[in-house]
This record gives structure tokens, C-alpha cells and sequence, in this order.
């Protein structure tokens, strides 16, 4: 994947390129983590410069929904989007819905030749919503 977007193979950008993978909407910070746990000590400036390469070259896709930290992704040229809790901020992907990318037509474009929508659904996740159902009053649900 590395040589095919012409950028050199190295042990951090495997190793950082592996734990996206394995660890999708995964923050930087477990990144850190993972990358360290397979491959030793890497740099927290390393892991970010490789990020931010793997990112500039497709191969990673970086989302931060608001509030949350930067986030970052296997998942790319697909242009699916983000289910994310509010209570406990997780991230699922779903797919578009509708037609093809970039899933939504503008109401008025602007003369912009558009090739990216980006739609984020928030609510709660389903343990967080069936937790909630059993701790609110017999009747009554939060809102």
C-alpha cells in the first residue's frame, strides 16, 4: 500500500499503518499505544508526521467529529460517513443511503464541482441507549 501511494516503506509507517487497521476511529493517542505495543518505541512526532503522510497520500482518512479529537480511519474513497454516541463517543461507519458518492445533492451548489458530502448522525449507541432505558423513571424517558 505504502509503494503504491510512492511513499517509502518504513517500520513506523507499517507499524502506524497496521494499528489504523486494526483500531478504526481509533485517536492518536491509542495509536501511540498500539504502535508502541508492536513495534517499540516510536516518537509521538513520528506517529504523527506518518499519520499526517498516510493521510496526505489516501491511505488513512482523519475525521474529528466536534468535540471529539482527530480520529483516524482505514476506510477511505468510499465516502461512507459516521454514527457517533453521545454519551460515550463511540464511532460506527455507515454507509450512504442514497445514490451514489457524494451521497446528498446541495440545494445550491455555488458553482462548486463537489465529490465530498460529509454527514455525521448523533445520538446514543445502543448500550448506552438501553443503559438509559433502565436508569429513567417507569413512564417517563429522557429526551
Amino acid at each position: 500500500m505504502l509503494r503504491g501511494a510512492a511513499l517509502r516503506v518504513t517500520r513506523p509507517r507499517v507499524a502506524v499503518l497496521a494499528a489504523v487497521h486494526a483500531y478504526p476511529h481509533a485517536d492518536t493517542d491509542s495509536l501511540i499505544g498500539a504502535v508502541r505495543q508492536d513495534s517499540g518505541d516510536v516518537s509521538h512526532q513520528a506517529v504523527y508526521d506518518v499519520l499526517r503522510a498516510l493521510t496526505d497520500a489516501g491511505l488513512v482518512r482523519r475525521i474529528q467529529p466536534t468535540g471529539s479529537v482527530a480520529r483516524y480511519e482505514a476506510r477511505v474513497g468510499d465516502n461512507h460517513h459516521h454514527l457517533v454516541c453521545r454519551s460515550c463517543g463511540a464511532i460506527a461507519d455507515v454507509d450512504c443511503t442514497v445514490g451514489d458518492s457524494p451521497c446528498l445533492t446541495a440545494s445550491d451548489d455555488a458553482g462548486y464541482v463537489i465529490d465530498e458530502a460529509e454527514v455525521l448522525y448523533w445520538g446514543r449507541c445502543p448500550a448506552c441507549a438501553q443503559s438509559s432505558e433502565r436508569t429513567e423513571p417507569t413512564g417517563e424517558r429522557a429526551t
